[in-house]
């Protein structure tokens, strides 16, 4: 049975981490503690908590996101993430993704994230939660 990604929008939650995240671009090796780090053969990207911030050597940076975690009833839906990111692109804003094996994970600026959880809710999904 192929699931309707609205229907999977209803069944699927939200939660709003706590803390402030920033992204960084580093040459360093410790990367140890953070929330994310990725890495091709021209640079070392890391999306880290404030709190993290002192212990990483960067040379740039985009700061201050929340984070917000999508938890899928249903991993793997083929165009999920574009219908989530599409009302938020069109209201304005700006979004960095995150993805893992079984969740996605968006980072929004901070001073957007009340509108951009006003807009998660008017799509239908079952419960956003703030931590």
């Amino acid at each position: 049975m192929t699931e309707k990604i609205e229907d999977v929008i209803k069944t699927s939650s939200i939660l709003i981490h706590p803390g402030r995240y920033i992204y960084l671009k580093t040459t360093d090796k410790n990367l140890a503690n953070h929330f994310f780090v990725s890495q091709d053969k021209d640079e070392t990207s890391i999306v880290t908590e404030e709190k993290n911030l002192n212990s990483v050597k960067y040379s740039d940076s985009v700061g201050w996101f929340k984070l917000i975690e999508i938890k899928l009833s249903v991993p793997f839906l083929q165009g999920f993430l574009s219908r989530v990111i599409k009302p938020i692109a069109d209201a304005g804003f700006n979004t960095l993704i995150v993805s893992t094996f079984s969740k996605d994970y968006i980072l929004i600026k901070e001073n957007n994230i009340k509108e951009v959880t006003i807009i998660l809710k008017q799509m239908g999904f079952k419960e956003v939660i703030e931590q």
